[in-house]
């Protein structure tokens, strides 16, 4: 049995108090929603209607066999932008200011295979607080054959794991839809959280959006498309390949990386920090500079302003990034932050070769 995770309490002079003032002070002050604005809105729209347009090229015209793989591909990537910029923001309610509004968006993560009431509770709840933590976060636990924290179990295959690990991210999507959501579903606790009772609602669609999603990736492909069935296989195993590498290494950029922590609470569930600075030590920014990654990423190149204000819409992220990077150094608490893409993956391998060796167990 797990015990309850606590966080240290924060007070009036806390960081996070100060942090809070002043981010409301830069939306008020500059007369900002903390929702979407105009780029967030054509995102909205732009990344749904390329996805719905390579399917429908996909599925309805006579394509060569490279075509149709090309546009498999492009399937993969699209589905896993609409999953970080749109799902993802309208299931944390910091898309729209209106709660029907993200309600309604939040169902693009089921069209897509995945589940947005399990991720609510996965991500929102259990990974949002106990981040980074082994055995309550199961973000870090969700690769099987991977030591992503130095707090697991060394197998002898994890020597290798900076070789292969890409190649299991890959795979993850696939698992997703297939294995992971109902695993987690009719599991009776998900890191601290009680996950014995579901709304009736949600039973129906778990299972009515999966057979939504097989059906459009999968039936009806294999019916519309000039191709042999196992062509059409390979077409679709493609997709998610290019989807999962993308949402996982999102998440492994920004977590498991060199400068992170992996903090363990002490025999009473303590944790030394508040949940705030909690978040600066296991939480890392990548690529700030780089405007095209944030517009692919859903802004989530800037993890750490993410973790502290989950329901601001990530088109801010970045004017806000400075001015947590301000305050964190004005309180001497860290800001972790890899320059480029390239140095964050860089740094990604480098931690997942020490972890796979002996004096690292």
């Amino acid at each position: 049995m797990s015990i309850k995770v606590k966080f240290a309490k924060a007070n009036s002079s806390d960081f996070y108090s100060t942090l809070n003032k002043r981010v409301e002070e830069y939306f008020t002050g500059n007369k900002l929603s903390k929702n979407a604005n105009r780029i967030m809105i054509f995102k909205t729209v732009f990344y749904p209607t390329v996805l719905i347009t390579a399917y429908l090229f996909l599925i309805l015209n006579q394509n060569p066999l490279f075509v149709q793989f090309l546009l498999w591909i492009v399937l993969g990537f699209f589905t896993a932008f609409v999953g970080v910029n749109i799902s993802h923001d309208a299931i944390h309610g910091a898309l729209s200011k209106y709660k029907k509004m993200n309600s309604i968006l939040s169902y693009t993560f089921n069209i897509i295979g995945a589940n947005a009431y399990l991720w609510s509770i996965m991500h929102n709840i259990v990974h949002h607080t106990y981040t980074n933590i082994d055995g309550h976060d199961e973000d870090i636990e969700s690769v099987p054959l991977l030591r992503v924290s130095p707090h697991q179990k060394l197998l002898k295959i994890n020597r290798y794991q900076y070789w292969y690990a890409f190649l299991l991210y890959g795979l993850g999507s696939l698992s997703w839809v297939f294995v992971k959501d109902y695993v987690k579903f009719f599991k009776k606790k998900i890191g601290n959280y009680e996950n014995k009772k579901h709304p009736r609602i949600e039973y129906f669609n778990l299972f009515f959006f999966k057979l939504v999603y097989y059906t459009i990736f999968l039936v009806l492909p294999m019916i519309f498309i000039n191709a042999a069935w196992w062509q059409v296989l390979l077409g679709f195993l493609l997709l998610h390949f290019c989807e999962g590498i993308t949402m996982a290494v999102i998440f492994m950029l920004a977590h498991i990386v060199e400068e992170t922590n992996f903090p363990l609470p002490d025999a009473k569930g303590n944790i030394e920090n508040s949940w705030a600075i909690h978040q600066l030590y296991t939480t890392a920014d990548f690529g700030r500079g780089n405007n095209l990654l944030s517009f692919l990423c859903g802004g989530l190149n800037f993890q750490v302003e993410h973790h502290l204000f989950p329901r601001i819409c990530h088109v801010h992220y970045k004017k806000i990034s400075d001015i947590v990077k301000k305050t964190a150094e004005e309180y001497h608490l860290p800001y972790f932050a890899n320059p480029s893409f390239a140095g964050a993956i860089m740094s990604h391998i480098r931690l997942l070769k020490k972890l796979g060796r002996k004096e690292f167990a």
